[in-house]
């Protein structure tokens, strides 16, 4: 297997290529919930996000962590909630851009909660912001969130996910916090090319889903705080299709607008 990195426009120019080539078998892109935000960011994709792929196989979800500067005060959800509503518009919380995973969770909470809060998008995600006490909160990814919660200067309010996430067993998901309609998991997996056979795409499924079960991957990919989720071809299908259309309707609810 020859894996070839293709960056820019957020994930556009690999899923461009993915989307053109030969159905053969031979070519495939490691799709995520960026299928979702590609879509609503821009206009004019030179793909369909749903008609030029064919789902294969998922890897794993990861949730992102709610956390707040030491100085905030702040010790849970519902401490950020009071204070947001008590003072509307004072609150900010901090993303890696729009669109990213960190803003879609901010929304999310922003939403579920009904509370008057400013985003402020950061190129390097905001994170010294936080921790500074110049940004009030912000959701880091899990896997980025071991290292920063380290320093000291950050409390952790929640993590996105429905359930408690392992690597941070004392933190509350946001479920438990009293807003299930704020979870949020980044998703990753793997699709091909439209009009792929479906024996291809079956054979990979299968042999995706017993590698994942390799006690050495398992245990690498819980230390990045992915969690997999073995699901049929089918399921998984309309795990991206309901995944997408859900990214849209948060995007119509928090007036995200597109970027071109």
């Amino acid at each position: 297997m020859v894996i070839e990195t293709k960056p820019g426009a957020g994930g556009i120019v690999g899923f461009a290529d993915v989307a053109k080539a030969d159905p053969d078998g031979y070519t495939f892109v490691t799709s995520s919930t960026s299928l979702g935000t590609g879509s609503v960011l821009h206009s004019h994709l030179p793909y369909d996000p749903l008609k030029d792929f064919v789902p294969v196989v998922m890897f794993g979800v990861q949730p992102n962590v709610l956390v707040a500067s030491k100085d905030s005060g702040f010790k849970t959800v519902a401490d950020l909630i009071a204070a947001a509503k008590a003072k509307p518009g004072a609150l900010t919380f901090a993303s890696a851009g729009i669109g990213s995973s960190s803003h879609m969770a901010g929304e999310r909470l922003r939403l579920a909660a009904n509370i008057d809060v400013r985003h402020v998008p950061f190129r390097d995600g905001g994170l010294t912001e936080v921790m500074a006490g110049r940004i009030d909160y912000y959701f880091i990814p899990l896997a980025a969130a071991a290292s920063a919660l380290g320093s000291g200067k950050l409390t952790v309010l929640a993590v996105s996910s429905p359930k408690r996430a392992a690597l941070l067993p004392d933190a509350p998901s946001i479920v438990e916090a009293g807003y299930p309609n704020a979870t949020f998991r980044f998703w990753v997996g793997l699709s091909a090319p439209a009009k792929t056979p479906k024996p291809i795409v079956a054979k990979l499924h299968d042999a995706t889903e017993k590698a994942l079960q390799d006690p050495g991957l398992k245990d690498r990919l819980a230390k990045l705080g992915v969690t997999p989720e073995p699901m049929s071809v089918e399921a998984f299908g309309q795990f991206v299709k309901d995944d997408i259309a859900g990214t849209a309707q948060l995007a119509k609810e928090a007036h995200i607008e597109p970027l071109d």
